[in-house]
């Protein structure tokens, strides 16, 4: 496996942005839109997330 530069960093950026996406989602209250589309978002990120994850757990970087 490549090593990959800096792995914790791009964990950090992923988590900072489900929670700026999770805050959306929970203002969105009179905005459908908005809501709908923090969660095709967050599950995009998740997948990310998922990614990211494995990598730390399982010290692989």
């Amino acid at each position: 496996m490549k090593n990959i530069p800096d792995i914790q960093t791009m964990n950090d950026k992923i988590l900072k942005i489900k929670t700026l996406l999770e805050e959306l989602d929970s203002d969105a209250d009179f905005f459908p839109a908005l809501s709908r589309n923090s969660k095709r978002a967050l599950a995009s990120i998740k997948m990310l997330e998922l990614n990211i994850c494995d990598i730390i757990s399982f010290n692989l970087d």
